[in-house]
């Protein structure tokens, strides 16, 4: 492998590289903590929201740079409803993940509406969203905290009750071979999908990176979709709500990577004008970027009330910037048409990552936003500065 393919290879993985470092450098300090089969089911449990979230910033991000400030307040007020509807009003579980669905989705259409066919900037309309919504939760819940323990089967199905594991279907031995035996087909099917894409790719005569390089990938990835495997499979087994992470992350990596609707997302972010005088309906595809954002936010409020097990009026606070932090760390670019799902999930891993390891550390709260704003600041410098070629400064 030669210089070039070495510095390729570098500039392509840089962030699954730089979490390999933070990872070790945690381990070193936490005594190995970090690595503890409980800490790795928690660093799931207590992140589910932000795979979930920054799936969808990825396809606002991808229209050119723009984001979902409202995010957060979303995820608090359809929290707060649905939690009024099981607990105060009585209704049926699935009858009140129905309707926190809708009401969600319908937010986001609202939002997409003045951002895809008024064209009001997407800054201004999330940001009175954010204000808003976050009102209509204190609203809603009168200040106060509603509890939905006693709503087992709705907290159990979104990953926040004690028996929110998958059931360890060969027994319950010291080891659960449910989850062991799950990410060996996981990381059969990547393999399968990484050798199944290279082969269709060089068939069409299409740029491929070097073997060498590829089969390291392939094998680092193997070995740590394993690991992590072995890892639950030491504690609990799989969490109910990493079914749901997943369920997101392959139906979304899927439509950005192998669907005509995906391109659009990119062409839009690339060239807007040049996709509109191609035949592109560019306003539908913010609309639909905004609207995806309400109803993934909606998923991440029943996650969210189902963890703690109540609703109050403070949740989803700062969850929008865990979102949009770990698009931009995970490669998306401040400009749109650049970025991908495993990407964001190895920025939102990334942020975990920090925040778990600051906490067993025991570094105090404000010095934790410290280092994640400076990690979201490196992160967009690499970005920009890659773009001009490694000039730091722009030319007039």
């Amino acid at each position: 492998m030669d210089k070039n393919h070495v510095l390729g290879f570098l500039k392509k993985n840089t962030m699954i590289i730089v979490l390999i470092i933070v990872l070790a450098f945690f381990a070193w300090r936490t005594g190995g903590a970090i690595l503890l089969p409980m800490n790795v089911s928690n660093l799931i449990s207590q992140n589910a929201y932000v795979f979930i979230l920054a799936t969808g910033m990825l396809l606002c991000i991808l229209t050119g740079g723009n984001i979902d400030l409202s995010v957060g307040s979303v995820v608090c007020f359809v929290g707060a409803v649905g939690a009024r509807l099981m607990v105060d009003g009585g209704y049926p579980v699935w009858a009140a993940i129905l309707i926190m669905i809708i009401i969600g989705t319908a937010i986001g259409a609202f939002q997409g509406f003045w951002i895809a066919f008024v064209r009001i900037p997407p800054f201004i309309v999330t940001l009175a969203g954010m204000l808003a919504f976050r009102g209509l939760s204190n609203v809603v819940l009168n200040g106060l905290t509603v509890s939905i323990k006693d709503k087992t089967s709705f907290v159990n199905l979104f990953g926040g009750g004690a028996d929110c594991y998958i059931h360890d279907i060969f027994g319950n031995g010291a080891l659960n071979l449910t989850c062991l035996v799950g990410g060996i087909v996981a990381a059969a099917v990547f393999i399968f999908v990484e050798m199944s894409g290279r082969i269709k790719r060089t068939k069409k005569n299409y740029e491929v990176e070097n073997f060498a390089g590829f089969l390291a990938k392939v094998i680092a990835i193997t070995l740590v979709i394993l690991v992590f495997a072995y890892k639950l499979a030491q504690h609990k087994g799989i969490p109910s709500v990493l079914i749901w992470v997943l369920a997101v992350v392959i139906i979304y990596g899927y439509i950005t990577s192998n669907t005509t609707v995906g391109r659009h997302f990119y062409a839009v972010g690339g060239n807007e004008k040049a996709t509109k005088l191609s035949g592109i309906n560019t306003n539908k595809v913010y609309f639909l970027a905004y609207t995806n954002m309400g109803f993934l936010a909606a998923l991440a409020g029943m996650v969210t009330i189902a963890r703690l097990t109540s609703a109050q009026p403070t949740y989803g606070q700062n969850y929008e910037m865990d979102a949009i932090g770990s698009c931009f760390i995970g490669g998306a670019s401040a400009y749109g048409g650049i970025g991908t799902v495993p990407g964001v999930i190895v920025g939102a891993v990334l942020m975990g990552v920090i925040n778990l390891g600051m906490s067993l550390m025991g570094v105090d709260a404000n010095m934790q936003k410290v280092v994640k704003g400076v990690v979201l600041l490196a992160a967009v410098i690499f970005d920009v500065v890659s773009k001009r070629g490694g000039k730091l400064i722009a030319k007039n």
